[in-house]
């Protein structure tokens, strides 16, 4: 487990640089201290301090992965970095700053970028712990098998929740089990995921780790939906379950089912194209478009402008997916999927599908987090309950977020599946997708589904 991810890092060290830049810009224009205020080289001055903030970061970088310090672990991490600042500020200033420059302009801009780290940092830390307790982004988590390491592991699990993770159970993998701290044996995996809503298993035994064994479980996990971690001992255990641990080093984790976007560096990247991209097409064509299509449908029909329905997200977590209604109100529309010339759908829905327009409003979505603009497409829960039980990794699509578009639709792949052949193609191209999934790809299918003929393939 990295407690120094890229990700995170990367994520702050550009969060310190626009505090800090702010700061001296503020310094700049309202110090009450004139003398500097018309420095003609001020441009050296910003180019030093950014260089001074990157070295003190390389020199003192340390942030913990799972935001599981207490903030005031985590002031002190900032205050010792800022210390280290001060010391790199004046040493650069003595070798690269013009003599006789304004030392105190110095401990004036860096006195304000210290309280607006403080504050920034308390206001992420709050929110983080926000989303940990309101279970926003937790993993519900069941361990396999109820052993001291295991039962220590849940403990852990119990007395963090900030850690991401809430512990559900324990899974037994042995046909005799104590039913009173078991929630079922192994082979009953997917009824039990769907019971308690599970998507992760934690599993330390040794024997799981070999090559046979790997494959057998890993099957039953892709074939339920399920991620698997395989959580390594560091010898910690002693004398760890008196307190509540407030840090992941207490164990590491390997991930058997890896696929690119488990990288959080990455995910990171195509979330912020997310919400760039997403917040584009809202401000630029669904602000003046809307109006215009809210009007239409009205008058075409009787009903709501949108049509929303729960579908399958990420991790077989279940959102409210955004559409403009295309069909005449109907009792069908959560079970019966659109057929070629269904009498349910309206004139003016007909061209909204025809063209793709009636899934604008998933944008809405992307933005709020629980899609992608590129991915695997959501399907209804009906669909997800049949076809789970007919396609082998149909739940594995469920690592990532849906999409808006994907790899599949641009394929030709889209719309009426009423062969069964025509879902496992879906399948096979969502499944190329997770496994060599990068981001000039999206770009890629991105490009396609606005000038590509296959995006438009069998739209019903």
């Amino acid at each position: 487990m990295d407690k120094d991810h890229p990700g995170i890092k990367f994520f702050y060290l550009i969060l310190d640089l626009f505090l800090l830049n702010l700061a001296v810009f503020i310094v700049f224009q309202f110090s009450p201290l004139h003398d500097y205020m018309d420095v003609p080289r001020r441009s050296l001055y910003f180019l030093h301090a950014n260089i001074s903030e990157m070295i003190a970061y390389l020199l003192y970088g340390r942030r913990n992965f799972f935001f599981t310090d207490k903030y005031r672990d985590r002031l002190r991490i900032v205050s010792i970095r800022f210390v280290i600042l001060i010391a790199t500020l004046f040493i650069l200033g003595e070798i690269f700053l013009p003599e006789g420059y304004y030392r105190i302009f110095l401990l004036e801009y860096v006195a304000f970028f210290y309280f607006f780290k403080v504050i920034t940092l308390y206001f992420v830390y709050k929110f983080h712990k926000f989303r940990h307790k309101k279970g926003f982004s937790h993993n519900r988590v069941a361990i396999l098998g109820s052993n001291n390491a295991n039962q220590a592991l849940g403990e852990i699990l119990n007395n963090n929740p900030i850690l991401g993770f809430k512990f559900v159970g324990y899974i037994s993998d042995k046909e005799n089990y104590n039913k009173e701290i078991m929630l079922g044996e192994l082979n009953e995996l997917p009824e039990l995921a769907e019971k308690h809503k599970i998507n992760m298993i934690f599993v330390t035994n040794p024997k799981y780790f070999t090559i046979k064994n790997t494959k057998g479980l890993l099957a039953l996990c892709n074939k339920t939906g399920l991620r698997v971690r395989y959580v390594l001992m560091n010898g910690y255990w002693g004398g760890c379950l008196h307190r509540k641990l407030e840090s992941a080093s207490f164990f590491e984790m390997f991930n058997p089912q890896q696929i690119p976007l488990d990288d959080l560096t990455l995910r990171i990247e195509k979330r912020f194209f997310d919400f760039l991209f997403s917040s584009a097409v809202i401000l630029f064509i669904f602000s003046w478009l809307f109006p215009v299509l809210a009007i239409l449908i009205k008058l075409n029909s009787k009903g709501p402008i949108f049509f929303v329905q729960q579908r399958t997200g990420i991790n077989n977590k279940t959102f409210n997916c955004i559409k403009f209604r295309t069909m005449t109100v109907n009792s069908d529309a959560d079970t019966k999927q659109a057929t070629k010339n269904d009498s349910r759908i309206t004139s003016i829905g007909n061209f909204l599908r025809k063209y793709n327009i009636d899934e604008l409003p998933q944008f809405f979505n992307v933005l709020l987090g629980n899609m992608s603009v590129v991915g695997p497409r959501p399907h209804m829960l009906k669909h997800t309950e049949q076809y789970s039980a007919l396609i082998e990794y149909y739940k594995v699509r469920h690592f990532v977020k849906p999409g808006i578009t994907g790899w599949a639709q641009v394929n030709g792949y889209r719309g009426l599946t009423d062969e069964l052949w025509k879902m496992q193609k879906r399948v096979e191209y969502d499944m190329a997708y997770l496994e060599k999934w990068n981001f000039l790809w999206d770009i890629k299918i991105i490009f396609m589904t606005l000038i590509g003929k296959n995006a438009y393939k069998n739209a019903g």
